[in-house]
């Protein structure tokens, strides 16, 4: 069992900055690949960014690649999410979740394959 708790969120102007973090609870926060979703009402959760146990493999959706940077420390428990450049569609509530399932390119993308999720922090960015 894993508890996350998201934390960084905010407002923010157009072309500012924010750094999600997300500390787990538990011993064995290497055994999960983490990842970071976004949504907004009336809207499926969307893909934002993935990363491996290790930190070796790491995704992005297209729309945040080169803006957004997805790390962990382990020895923490703790993902970060750093969001520089950030634009109005930015805004949604942030999610971070955890798969102990094996990575792949396409399932880290894909909400149902987290198994656990914290409760989200929201993210506003005015134009």
């Amino acid at each position: 069992q894993v508890q996350l708790v998201e934390s960084g969120g905010g407002l923010v102007q157009a072309g500012g900055s924010l750094r999600l973090s997300c500390a787990a609870s538990g011993r064995t926060f290497s055994s999960y690949a983490m990842g970071w979703f976004r949504q907004t009402p009336g809207k499926e959760r969307e893909f934002v960014a993935a990363i491996s146990r290790s930190g070796g493999s790491i995704y992005y959706a297209d729309s945040v690649k080169g803006r957004f940077a997805i790390s962990r420390d382990n020895a923490k428990n703790t993902v970060y999410l750093p969001m520089n450049s950030l634009k109005p569609e930015d805004t949604a509530v942030y999610y971070c979740a955890a798969a102990s399932r094996p990575t792949g390119r396409t399932a880290v993308r894909t909400s149902d394959w987290y198994e656990y999720w914290g409760q989200g922090t929201q993210v506003t960015v005015s134009s």
